[in-house]
């Protein structure tokens, strides 16, 4: 790893203002003391009803992992009588990532809108069923159901017009980390 931008992603999460302790404390167990050498920082607020949630998440790229991290708030409920939040992370090691998935949404003027990045390492998948269909527009029979499974495992959408465009170039730069660690099969231990 070239940099180590640890003191950076602490720095984001603090400038966030959302729990920065709590998700600081998170991440901190999370890395194992591994350096940062990517990170997406996302802090999310939420509208429900009468009332704004918030969530953070936070993606980190290490020399030998993925770690992902979720912090969310919750109104008081029957365990807990005050309001409270949940942090829960995971770590997937890079020789798990079999996709790395990037989508552009780029106005007609050129101007770059938004970006999604999705991760697939195979914990998740979604399956897409509907009818199969003949080409006979009379036929009544039923041929079953025809579909696709795709990896989901982790979505991250950001979008200039609510998060900022620096946000959205900061995806798209781990994005462009992660695609090029994840190319090298020598380097996973895939070749």
């Amino acid at each position: 790893m070239a940099i180590d931008r640890t003191a950076e992603l602490y720095a984001a999460i603090s400038r966030s203002g959302y729990y920065p302790d709590i998700v600081a404390d998170g991440l901190r167990d999370a890395l194992a003391g591994e350096e940062v050498g990517a990170f997406v920082a996302h802090h999310e607020p939420t509208f429900d009803r009468d009332e704004i949630r918030r969530h953070m998440t936070v993606l980190v790229l290490t020399d030998t992992r993925i770690v992902l991290l979720h912090t969310d708030e919750h109104a008081p409920d029957d365990l807990v009588p005050r309001p409270y939040t949940s942090t829960t992370s995971e770590a997937v090691s890079l020789e798990r990532v079999a996709s790395v998935v990037v989508s552009r949404i780029v106005s007609t003027a050129g101007k770059l809108e938004e970006a999604v990045l999705t991760i697939g390492w195979g914990a998740v998948a979604r399956v897409d069923l509907e009818p199969a269909r003949c080409d006979d527009p009379s036929c009544e029979a039923d041929h079953g159901y025809t579909g696709s499974i795709s990896g989901d495992d982790f979505s991250l959408r950001l979008a200039t017009a609510g998060d900022g465009g620096h946000a959205v170039e900061e995806l798209l730069a781990f994005a462009r980390h992660l695609s090029t660690v994840t190319s090298r099969p020598s380097a996973l231990g895939r070749g």
